[in-house]
Parts: C-alpha cells; sequence; structure tokens
C-alpha cells in the first residue's frame, strides 16, 4: 500500500512538473529529460510522451499510467528555471517527493509575470530600441514607443476578452499599423515601414520557432512540426492585420 501512495505521488509529482513546464513554453526534450531525470531519482523507470497539447506517463507495466491535458501555453522562462530547480535538489536528495510536490505546487499557483503597467512600457521602450536597432531615425522613436505600447495593451485586452491567440495578436498588430500611419499622417514620424516593424517585434514568436527547431533537432518531430505551425500562424495574424491597415491606407 506505501509503494502504491508512492507510485502515486510520483505520478502526480511528474505529471505536474512536465505540465508547468510545457505551458510555460518548455521545448519537448526538455520536459521528457527532466520528468525522466526525476523518475531515475526515486528508483523508478518511467516512459513519457510529450506533445504541446498533453502529456502521457507510465511507470511500468504493473503501474498506472496517467495522461494530462496541455490546454494554454505561454512563455515563461522564470517557472522553467524554478521547475528545473526542483528537478535538481530532488535529483540530489535535498528533498524529498513530498516536499517537490509541494514546492511544484507553489510555482503553479505563483504568477511571475511583471504587473500588466510595467508589461506594456517594456513592450514601448522595446519598440523604441528596435527602431535603432533597424537604423530608424531617433525623430521616430516616440511614435515606435507608442505604437508598441499601444499595440501590446490591445493584445493583452483582446486575449481577456476571448481567449482566442489569433483574433489578440491579429488585432495588436492592426493598432500597431494603424498608430503608426496617424503618427507618420500627423508629422511625428517619418518612416512607416520601421515604425510598423519595430512596434510588432514584441509579439513576434521568437522563442517558439527556437523552440520549434530545438525539437526538430532532437527527433521530436510532432512536437517540431507543431510549435512550427503555431509560429506560423501567429506570423500570419500579425502579417495580416498589419496588411489590412495598408490596404485601407
Amino acid at each position: 500500500m506505501v509503494n502504491e501512495k508512492n507510485d502515486e505521488l510520483a505520478l502526480d509529482c511528474l505529471l505536474l512538473a512536465g505540465q508547468i513546464m510545457m505551458e510555460s513554453g518548455a521545448e519537448t526534450y526538455r520536459v521528457e529529460d527532466t520528468m525522466l531525470r526525476m523518475a531515475r531519482s526515486q528508483n523508478l523507470d518511467a516512459q513519457s510522451y510529450v506533445t504541446p497539447t498533453g502529456i502521457i506517463l507510465s511507470l511500468g507495466k504493473q503501474q498506472k499510467t496517467k495522461i494530462i491535458s496541455i490546454s494554454s501555453r505561454i512563455t515563461d522562462l522564470h517557472k522553467i528555471a524554478k521547475v528545473n530547480n526542483v528537478s535538481r535538489k530532488l535529483t540530489l536528495k535535498i528533498i524529498t517527493l513530498d516536499e517537490a510536490y509541494d514546492e511544484l505546487r507553489m510555482i503553479q499557483k505563483t504568477n511571475y509575470f511583471l504587473p500588466i503597467w510595467l508589461q506594456i512600457l517594456m513592450a514601448a521602450v522595446s519598440s523604441a530600441c528596435f527602431l535603432i536597432l533597424f537604423k530608424g531615425t531617433w525623430f521616430d522613436m516616440p511614435a515606435a514607443f507608442i505604437a508598441g505600447g499601444t499595440g501590446y495593451l490591445a493584445l493583452l485586452a483582446i486575449q481577456h476578452l476571448t481567449k482566442v491567440k489569433f483574433f489578440s495578436e491579429f488585432f495588436a498588430s492592426f493598432v500597431i499599423a494603424l498608430v503608426a500611419f496617424s503618427t507618420v499622417k500627423l508629422g511625428y514620424g517619418n518612416e512607416i515601414d520601421k515604425i510598423i516593424i519595430s512596434g510588432v517585434m514584441p509579439l513576434v514568436p521568437g522563442v517558439l520557432i527556437t523552440n520549434a527547431v530545438r525539437d526538430m533537432m532532437a527527433g521530436h518531430l510532432t512536437a517540431g512540426i507543431a510549435k512550427g505551425t503555431e509560429a506560423f500562424l501567429t506570423a500570419f495574424a500579425i502579417g495580416s492585420g498589419v496588411a489590412v491597415v495598408v490596404a485601407f491606407y
């Protein structure tokens, strides 16, 4: 009975670690590696199958197999780092399985994101900085600042209302292009192309594209193709939003 309870706890702990990492934007091979290392630390012969939308974990023929669904995915590298830290401590016998599970539950519940206002401010600042990297003029920096901040605000607002990623990215890029055209038309900007490109940079799925390539290189073809498709749809949504404004102007 004790072994059965320990195996049940191990299953829940490993699945929770994998769920947090996948929902936070980790690579598929990293999730599998972390789960298997945690299993070996408990002398368990685990087998796992990880995709961007779900995880299957088994402890062997005589043990239970569990499946967990991944319904949402964001980019939260801090959570991934904290789960990796829990995995290392468990592997080194610094903490027990119960303590690891409690820490993982705390990580799952905690929101490590910056305040909304600070996220918007950082998106605006990064857009202004990207303008200079793209060899834009200092005169256009305020326009890029406003476009980037307004676009990110629109992204967060639509995500909260619809929960549909495609629509939020489409509307955010639409707002960015609209702000860029308006500032140039009013005489507060010159190079509209660089203002738009700088404004949409906070929306570009850079981490997702990188993870897709890394998963493909690691042999996780299903996950790599799925993430690549998601990145393509994101890029398509951003381009479509800009194209609608360009077509009207």
